[in-house]
């Protein structure tokens, strides 16, 4: 080829570019500088292999094994049947007049449809949700914690996520030489770093101890507010309860000191707790920083907390569904106006979301048709989840050169994994994280898709991947022994 006509073409290509509003010159770099490892590479590569086996393409595995995100019907969790059954009522109201369905499904699903304009779900709703909704999340925030909750400060969201960055937005500066600092634990859930960068605000990670069960040491999150404080206007702090990646569950005590560090330090607190039905640990139960807000008295009625729940996490799983809620305590009323103003610009949540967040607070009671089936899911759920827990932990510790700490909550295993020099410097030429390479590899051996600790965050010289804990116990025994193998022949090679 010519050097003319290479030059011609290099100059058509820069031309059409040109022609462009959006380049990756032009975007907003805020976006550009996101990441969300939970869908990274890794996990395309996953969908590429899932395409090369449909294809005939000859690979040591048959499937590939998707441990990378905790979505629990992908991996053949069964829904709840009553959440279904109501909300497939509000969206398909002929159903009511199916005599196979329980009585008490229909009067759910009316009683939700009564609060919708025109008596459809199709309808808009008002943008913090439906008030009925709203009243019952009300109810059953008051019924959890025994301090009254005002359903006048909850909204109704399309998932946790959306309410998380709803909030978020709120505490944005408007300078951007000098950013909102948020603090966030260092593991985190990427929705928090994915966040802070598409909204410009400056990251403070405060680190959790490994070595203490992934604890929150409130000296450590001392630290990390003064080393960061000059380049930032901090404002919130974050808290992911129970723990994802991590597992752990906090201490009502840790609660407690961390809302005092709150208040000293004017933090707005930001307490994720999607996961509070997920409790495996003996001796731990969940504390909602609602509760222990309350507990602590008329002196913190200025510290500001959102709290956030899901339908995608608990007994529920539907992820797909996209409900959540948010509860906003002691907001400024201008504050909460302005908050509500916001939402409003998203029209509203979705319907059938709303509904099953419904179904979670507002379940069935003894007495009523769906009761007993209803609690026998619910139990299996849990107990299934909480047996993977043990099973995961135990099996993770007898492998050499991998540590565990306990699965205490959640639904996730975050082991801490010994990478010899030698593959260290493999990735290095490869441009990749050393864990990063290590799950790479462990994907295309095995067909086993987990995500490196990279994209959570991790202390420097430490590596580490998520799994989750969803697939069925077999799939969890299969999975693990796999793995094994697999880490075992991983050491051989690079040490």
């Amino acid at each position: 080829m010519s050097t003319s006509l290479i030059l011609s073409r290099r100059f058509s290509t820069e031309i059409r570019k040109m022609s462009k509003v959006l380049t990756l010159e032009t975007i907003n770099p805020h976006v550009r500088k996101m990441e969300y490892a939970v869908r990274g590479p890794i996990v395309q590569r996953a969908g590429e292999i899932e395409k090369e086996l449909k294809n005939g393409v000859k690979k040591p595995f048959k499937e590939v094994i998707r441990a990378n995100i905790g979505d629990c019907h992908a991996v053949g969790q069964k829904p709840i049947t009553y959440l279904r059954q109501v909300v497939g009522c509000c969206v398909y109201p002929p159903l009511l007049e199916d005599a196979n369905l329980p009585s008490d499904v229909k009067d759910h699903a009316k009683y939700i449809l009564g609060g919708c304009s025109g008596g459809s779900s199709g309808s808009y709703t008002h943008s913090a949700g439906i008030e009925l909704i709203r009243k019952d999340v009300a109810a059953y925030i008051s019924k959890r914690d025994g301090f009254a909750c005002d359903y006048n400060h909850v909204f109704l969201s399309t998932g946790a996520s959306d309410a998380i960055k709803i909030v978020l937005k709120l505490l944005m500066t408007s300078d951007p030489a000098n950013p909102a600092g948020v603090m966030i634990p260092i593991p985190q859930y990427p929705l928090y770093s994915a966040t802070n960068a598409e909204y410009g605000a400056y990251q403070i990670n405060y680190y959790l101890d490994e070595d203490n069960k992934w604890g929150l040491d409130v000296n450590e999150l001392q630290r990390a507010l003064d080393a960061n404080r000059e380049k930032c206007t901090p404002r919130a702090i974050c808290v992911i309860n129970p723990g994802n990646p991590t597992g752990q569950v906090l201490t009502r005590e840790n609660i407690e000191e961390i809302i005092k560090f709150a208040k000293r330090e004017k933090l707005f607190i930001l307490a994720d707790e999607v996961y509070q039905h997920n409790i495996y640990a003996e001796g731990y139960k969940f504390h909602s920083f609602k509760k222990v807000l309350s507990e602590l008295g008329k002196d913190y009625e200025n510290v500001e907390l959102a709290s956030f729940m899901s339908v995608s996490k608990g007994y529920m799983g539907e992820c797909g569904m996209r409900g959540g809620y948010c509860e906003v305590v002691n907001l400024d009323p201008d504050v909460r106006a302005q908050l509500m103003k916001s939402i409003s610009a998203k029209l509203c949540p979705n319907t059938p979301g709303q509904a099953a967040i419904d179904v979670v607070v507002n379940h069935p009671q003894p007495g009523q048709p769906s009761y007993d089936l209803y609690m026998k899911e619910r139990t299996q759920v849990l107990a299934d989840l909480n047996k993977k827990a043990k099973m995961t932990t135990k099996l993770l510790n007898e492998i050499e050169g991998v540590k565990c700490n306990e699965v205490m909550g959640a639904m996730y295993a975050f082991p801490n994994i010994t990478i010899p020099e030698k593959a260290i410097k493999a990735a290095a030429e490869k441009g990749q994280a050393p864990d990063a390479f290590y799950c790479f590899q462990l994907l295309e051996e095995t067909g086993i898709c987990v995500v490196p600790g990279s994209g959570f965050g991790q202390r420097e010289g430490t590596y580490h991947f998520r799994m989750t804990i969803l697939p069925s116990i077999p799939q969890i025994e299969m999975l693990l022994q796999k793995f094994k193998t697999f880490h075992m022949n991983f050491l051989n090679k690079y040490n």
